[in-house]
């Protein structure tokens, strides 16, 4: 009886032990901006004791102690430490970063349009700053993108900052690209230079690609998805940061940047310069570059708030314009391992490289950004903002003795241009192979070969308001206009006499027979107002001016587990020419074309419990045609009369599934877009051919994942496309005159043709192990297949044509690998080291295609295509080091 006393006192001295040392500790986990995080695990530090938040991001949490530190952790986002007490165990909420240095640094808020997962109705990747500092190394800017579905990027040529994009399946001048909500597409022809935004991946904060309709409450037409970059703010942390970068072919790049963070009396500042240059992959590309950042801002009071940026990325490059057939990249390298760099657009010219295809150009951005915050249910947002363009891009004019620029007698053994032997021929020396000596040393569109350059400079300003109104806890609504103005200002100029004494021009109407006697030097000027009326022009001169006005709004719905919106917006986009060569003083204008357009689109999210949600999307747009299509024939007079909008109508529809070690997106979708216009080359050299009523049906589905196991993360992407043309179209073929050739209304069979440009079928996968808190290894695959040329719709004259469809060009696979090293040396001061290694493999693949040759029984062909067709090849292996310093 007495041990069975003691064990009772023994038993009850435990439960009550047990009592009173447990503490039931409460809380809520969200993230930066305030939107619960179900499903995210919270963890008693040092044991297997744990749970989950639920679907508000709630949880309860007994622990066998009265006090100790509780682990907070959710996918993609730092691990927290937050510690408790008997005392202290409701925790209050709970905020998470996002494992960066850089989401948290983002002031989300004006016109910037940022899509939320869970939350926001469409098919949504985000890049963040550190992704892209380590793993984008010495690449260009946009193949950072090639991580997320549906994306298809290249350097194309292979210049500094000539790389293009693809969307499912849809070129960049048809993919919306914004800077913190600022759209930059070239305002008459839709184009995106990245060469202009060289320096973006420095001062880049985070990326979205929203791809589809996207999220954006501006009338402008993302046929193929968004691409939101958000620039650094003058409200990062205090601190600053010195990087050195080396890599293949000479690259170097050094940056410094500081920022002070908010001070008390509410001002801030940032700024950032780097420099880079390199002599470039492919044979013949040297380049310079620089970027600077500036980035001011004051906090009046709770209410208001202004920002100031201005940025800029001036710079050159030589260039490789033009894909040469396969059988040249042989013929300098060997059938089976044919040149990658080959470049027949350089050469020595008095004992330095030089070049005939040279880009130049400073294209800053200044914005002033006002946030008023009106009362505690809303807020005007304002943006100011104006871009100035100045430069162009370098080519040939002329001839010598009748020999072109591309004839291969004006090249040596080597592939080379012979400057100094056309140097010496322009001047009236003897060449023996270029025939004739010269009677005259002055240069002229005819006689002579000259070095020109084509400017396209242009003034921008626009206006953006958003004025927010929370309506109820559950409804909100938008209103904003979006205002802007530009000017693209065109003309060719003379930029070197290649030995030739002077240069004549009888291209202007009014000053016949000019003697050109300044010439423009192909550099960059680092005055974006630089004054270019007084340059001397030559072989045209031609503004394009385009005024644009747009009205905005949007009704949003959030209530527990469901969130929707709709959002419609009409933009009046008016087109003028102004012509100061063609026509005589006084009629040099012509009117306003003015066309209406407009869009409207909306969607549904629900999140069906913490772990599953579905969502959906639609819309519709009527986008107007650019410049081109108003002027086709680059006349005044010749305004198009069979002028429509294109329809653009988007499916959508997704589902995702994220925890604690799982995340996964699956969407599915269908952009039909109709009455496209389109200009493509015609049957001899300088004619082309002008179509109407293309339609374009691009479905797909796309799969994106990540996992978390231990030490490992895994991430992936499939993309499986399926884009063609829908019907056959008419079109009519014009010699460089402008005359009509052949019948009018020409039937061409696009019916069922692949549309090119892109791979229809992409994936990748990737896996990052982190071997200690500082040492980071990573090494991904990227897969591209179902890969087509971009294709004249021109070649395709018969039903026969139609039947042997676009041409496929070889699949192929890339394997990247890095690894990254961070040395502390305190709190707020440590040191980081990258190396990257692109195409660790060195596979030899062709990454575009401008021909759609097949290959017949006699055709001698690459890799299973025919060798005249005209391709770029991919970079081989390449590497990248780098050190970055941050205090």
């Amino acid at each position: 009886m007495k041990n069975f006393k003691n064990l009772l006192v023994v038993a009850l001295f435990f439960t009550v032990a047990t009592v009173f040392g447990q503490s039931k500790i409460t809380g809520k986990v969200v993230d930066e901006s305030g939107q619960p995080l179900p499903s995210a695990s919270v963890q008693v530090k040092g044991t297997s004791n744990g749970t989950s938040s639920d679907f508000d991001g709630k949880f309860v949490l007994n622990a066998n102690t009265d006090s100790g530190v509780v682990l907070i952790s959710f996918i993609g986002y730092l691990t927290k430490e937050v510690a408790f007490t008997s005392s202290k165990s409701n925790l209050g909420t709970i905020q998470l970063t996002e494992d960066s240095n850089t989401l948290e640094e983002v002031v989300i808020q004006g016109v910037i349009d940022v899509a939320k997962d869970r939350k926001t109705p469409v098919a949504v990747s985000t890049i963040k700053a550190n992704e892209i500092e380590e793993k984008l190394g010495s690449q260009e800017f946009p193949e950072i993108l090639k991580s997320t579905p549906s994306v298809y990027a290249t350097k194309s040529g292979g210049g500094f900052g000539d790389a293009r994009i693809n969307i499912r399946g849809f070129s960049q001048e048809n993919i919306a690209v914004l800077i913190n909500g600022v759209p930059v597409n070239d305002m008459e022809n839709g184009s995106i230079y990245w060469s202009n935004w060289a320096g973006l991946s420095d001062v880049t904060s985070a990326m979205q690609v929203q791809r589809g309709l996207g999220s954006s409450k501006l009338a402008i037409s993302s046929v193929g998805g968004t691409v939101n970059v958000i620039t650094k703010t003058s409200e990062q942390k205090q601190g600053g940061n010195v990087t050195a970068s080396f890599g293949n072919d000479g690259y170097m790049k050094y940056l410094a940047s500081y920022s002070t963070g908010k001070l008390d009396n509410g001002l801030s500042a940032s700024f950032l310069l780097s420099r880079t240059q390199g002599d470039g992959y492919v044979d013949g590309t040297k380049f310079l570059g620089h970027n600077y950042f500036i980035g001011l801002g004051y906090t009046f009071n709770d209410e208001h708030s202004i920002e100031f940026t201005f940025t800029g990325a001036p710079q050159w490059h030589h260039q490789r314009s033009y894909a040469e057939k396969l059988s040249l990249y042989q013929q300098f390298g060997t059938a089976d391992e044919p040149s990658r760099k080959f470049n027949p657009a350089w050469g020595m010219y008095n004992g330095e490289e030089f070049s005939l295809r040279r880009n130049f150009y400073h294209k800053p951005v200044m914005s002033l950004n006002y946030d008023w915050k009106i009362s505690d249910d809303a807020s005007l947002s304002t943006v100011l903002y104006a871009s100035w363009g100045r430069g162009g891009g370098s080519g040939p004019i002329g001839n010598v003795n009748g020999i072109r620029d591309y004839d291969f007698r004006l090249r040596d053994a080597a592939g080379q241009v012979r400057f100094d032997d056309i140097a010496k021929w322009n001047a009236g020396g003897t060449v023996a192979d270029f025939g004739a000596d010269r009677v005259s040393t002055v240069n002229d569109r005819n006689n002579g070969l000259t070095r020109r350059a084509s400017m396209n400079s242009h003034n921008w300003y626009g206006l953006i308001a958003n004025f927010h109104k929370e309506a109820n806890e559950n409804l909100s609504w938008d209103l904003g206009i979006d205002a802007r103005t530009y000017q693209g200002i065109h003309y060719r100029v003379v930029s070197n006499l290649l030995g030739a004494t002077g240069y004549t021009d009888n291209r202007d109407v009014n000053n016949p027979n000019r003697n050109i006697t300044s010439f423009v030097d192909p550099s960059p000027s680092f005055n974006p107002w630089a004054n270019i009326t007084n340059q001397q022009k030559i072989e045209y001169y031609n503004d394009g001016n385009v005024r644009w006005l747009g009205a905005f709004g949007q009704v949003e719905y959030s209530k527990d587990n469901i969130s929707a919106f709709v959002q419609a917006g009409v933009s009046q986009q008016a087109f003028q020419r102004v012509d100061y060569f063609n026509l005589l003083v006084g009629s040099q204008k012509s009117s306003f074309e003015s066309l209406l357009g407009g869009n409207i689109k909306g969607g549904m999210n629900w999140n069906i419990n913490e772990e599953h949600n579905v969502f959906g999307n639609a819309g519709y747009y009527s986008k107007q045609p650019f410049f081109d299509a108003v002027y086709p024939n680059y006349n005044n007079n010749d305004i198009n009369t069979g002028l429509t909008n294109e329809k653009i109508v988007g499916l959508e529809l997704g589902y995702g599934f994220r925890n604690e070690n799982y995340n996964v997106k699956v969407n599915a979708y269908r952009t039909s877009w109709k009455d496209r216009y389109q200009r493509s080359g015609g049957s001899a050299p300088g004619n082309f051919v002008d179509f109407s009523g293309i339609e374009q049906v691009h479905t797909g589905l796309e799969f994106e994942a990540n996992a978390y196991y231990g030490k490992f993360t895994i991430d992936g992407m499939l993309s499986l496309g399926n884009f063609q043309y829908v019907g056959n179209v008419t079109g009519t073929e014009y010699d460089q005159n402008n005359n009509v050739v052949g019948a009018s209304g020409t039937t061409f069979y696009l019916d069922g043709v692949k549309v090119g440009d892109a791979a229809q079928t992409t994936a990748r996968i990737g896996v990052t192990y982190r071997a200690t808190d500082d040492l980071k290894f990573d090494i991904s695959n990227f897969y591209a297949t179902n890969l087509y040329p971009t294709i004249s719709a021109s070649s395709f004259t018969s039903q026969a044509d139609n039947d042997a469809g676009s041409l496929k060009l070889p699949s192929h696979s890339l394997l990247d690998a890095g690894v990254s090293y961070k040395f502390n040396f305190g709190e707020k001061v440590n040191a980081r080291f990258r190396l990257n290694v692109n195409n660790v493999l060195d596979t030899r693949y062709i990454s575009d295609g401008y021909t759609n040759i097949h290959a017949t029984a006699g055709s001698t062909t690459y890799d299973g295509i025919d060798v005249n067709n005209r391709v770029y090849f991919g970079y081989g292996r390449t590497w990248n080091a780098s050190f970055k310093f941050s205090f």
